[in-house]
């Protein structure tokens, strides 16, 4: 057994307090398990301590944080299995071809253009192909989304339009954190039940008026109702970062999302690391009437995400 009642850093991780009792747990599990992989011993360790996501599934890319980070404060050793596991995926190389070339102009009014929508995409062609399409055209290429996600196609009867991505949300922005009501214990808790479209693309080629702001009340409309099918629980809040340098997020305004402010292009305080970026605007959009309540809850989880419109 792992002596550790002289740790100082914080038990807390990923919206869970550790108590000594767990943590006691925690260290008698790896001593006992040296031959699972790493991800293997995350999922027994979630087990154990009943740690789940939104979702309803095992925590596990949370608890292989926290096991990385108990050894490197020397409260446990992991085995030389799991300290060679690589951590990891290297960047995906993303191959442009004759499929994602560009297209015939499509121009006019919302009218001539047919009936617009957003289709999730499931299979992994298409998933290849919405990347491909990303990656040639967004100004900030594809990068692969971790966590939940969710991608959509941009269809008319004119064709293929743009590409949507909806993922999780940014782990801290103050002015949005300040908005919501949040401490540092809910934020993490509830971190979940906010997810940002974190990409929005309508084809070049394209020049239809207010195309834009018509996707984006759609996706407001649909997009809980999507998650919740696929993931098992319905988000409340949805953001979206626009750089001023670009747009001005007028299709934001017109599709009813919220200005909150700027980012301060400042990220997350890591030792060693230095991050800094551009300033960003903050939009939010809603997506139940009890969103504040709900994020601001103790209590938030699978069962109790409705709160209604």
């Amino acid at each position: 057994m792992v002596m550790v009642s002289d740790v100082s850093f914080g038990l807390e991780h990923s919206g869970r307090v550790i108590s000594e009792e767990e943590l006691d747990q925690i260290c008698e599990t790896v001593a006992l398990f040296p031959g699972l992989s790493l991800k293997e011993l995350a999922m027994t360790v979630s087990e154990h301590l009943q740690w789940y996501t939104a979702s309803g599934t095992l925590k596990r890319d949370a608890c292989v944080k926290l096991l990385e980070k108990l050894e490197a404060a020397g409260v446990l050793e992991l085995s030389e299995r799991q300290k060679r596991e690589p951590r990891r995926q290297r960047p995906q190389l993303i191959e442009l071809t004759e499929a994602t070339a560009a297209g015939e102009p499509v121009a006019g009014s919302l009218r001539s253009v047919g009936a617009v929508g957003l289709e999730v995409v499931r299979q992994a062609e298409e998933k290849t192909l919405w990347n491909e399409y990303v990656q040639r055209y967004h100004p900030l290429g594809y990068k692969r989304p971790f966590g939940y996600r969710m991608r959509y196609f941009i269809r008319s009867e004119a064709g293929l339009l743009g590409c949507v991505l909806v993922a999780g949300a940014a782990k801290q922005i103050g002015v949005r954190d300040r908005w919501i009501g949040w401490d540092d214990r809910r934020r993490p808790a509830n971190l979940a039940w906010v997810v940002n479209n974190s990409r929005f693309l309508i084809f070049p080629w394209v020049q239809v008026k207010n195309l834009a702001s018509h996707v984006l009340g759609l996706l407001g409309r649909r997009v809980r109702a999507d998650w919740e099918n696929r993931w098992g629980y319905g988000p409340v809040l949805m953001e979206s970062f626009v750089d001023p340098a670009r747009h001005e997020g007028s299709c934001y305004k017109a599709a009813g999302w919220r200005l909150l402010g700027m980012t301060t292009g400042e990220g997350l305080v890591r030792p060693g690391k230095c991050y800094r970026t551009t300033p960003k605007l903050i939009f939010v959009k809603p997506l139940c009437g009890e969103f504040r309540k709900l994020l601001c809850s103790l209590e938030l989880n699978r069962q109790t995400n409705g709160g209604g419109e």
